[in-house]
């Protein structure tokens, strides 16, 4: 094989490998997850009037919030026994957003689901008299084999 021949294949095969590796490279990583955690503790006597008002309002927009995509998921939990009364609390949602930005749209979708603002507003605010303590918490999980 002449020197020339061999240039020529050796280019041509760098050439097809550049090309089909840059053909073949992975996609950029998806966007992290985001997590959240809103934990609830409830005024003794009010459950099942704030629970009633939580899925009118809270529940359905999580609900629409995964329907348009920006929640991939959900979970609703509530204690199995008893705690001491500082650490009570009634409910935890662990939400699951697509990315940090999806978990910001919540105001748009309570707006499009629940036009009239006055009946929302009231009893959302029946809602927080009825909520002894509340906060929200960004979570995630962690590899529990890896160092920190």
């Amino acid at each position: 094989m002449r020197r020339s021949d061999f240039k020529t294949i050796v280019t041509l095969a760098l050439a097809v490998a550049g090309l089909s590796g840059a053909a073949f490279a992975q996609a950029p990583p998806a966007p992290k997850t985001f997590q959240e955690e809103w934990v609830y503790r409830v005024k003794y006597g009010f459950e099942d009037e704030w629970w009633g008002l939580f899925q009118k309002y809270q529940i359905a927009a999580l609900d629409e919030e995964q329907r348009r995509g920006y929640v991939v998921n959900y979970v609703v939990v509530r204690p199995g026994l008893h705690v001491s009364e500082e650490s009570r609390w009634d409910y935890r949602i662990v939400i699951t957003y697509k990315d940090r930005d999806a978990a910001t749209h919540e105001g748009e979708v309570v707006k499009a689901l629940f036009p009239d603002v006055a009946t929302r507003k009231r009893e959302e605010n029946r809602r927080w008299e009825l909520t002894a303590n509340h906060w929200d918490l960004p979570i995630r999980e962690i590899d529990p084999h890896a160092s920190e």
